[in-house]
């Protein structure tokens, strides 16, 4: 599952926006509300399977059910 499925997946009743801007050069960054939570610069390595969405629960806390 790519990275997008799954904080869509996760996250698709919170999300308001969501931009994906390509890059060149193997960059990504992962940034909510303008807080940059993830960088592969950074890290000098991709994220791991289900990072982003660890550091995305601790940012904005747990996915919410679907409303009523």
């Amino acid at each position: 599952m790519s990275l997008t499925a799954e904080v869509l997946k996760a996250y698709e009743f919170q999300i308001e926006r969501l931009d994906l801007i390509p890059s060149h050069g193997g960059t990504f960054e992962f940034s909510v509300d303008g807080d940059l939570l993830y960088s592969k610069k950074e890290t000098r390595r991709h994220a791991y399977a289900g990072e982003i969405i660890d550091l995305l629960r601790a940012k904005v806390g747990p996915p919410k059910p679907p409303p009523d």
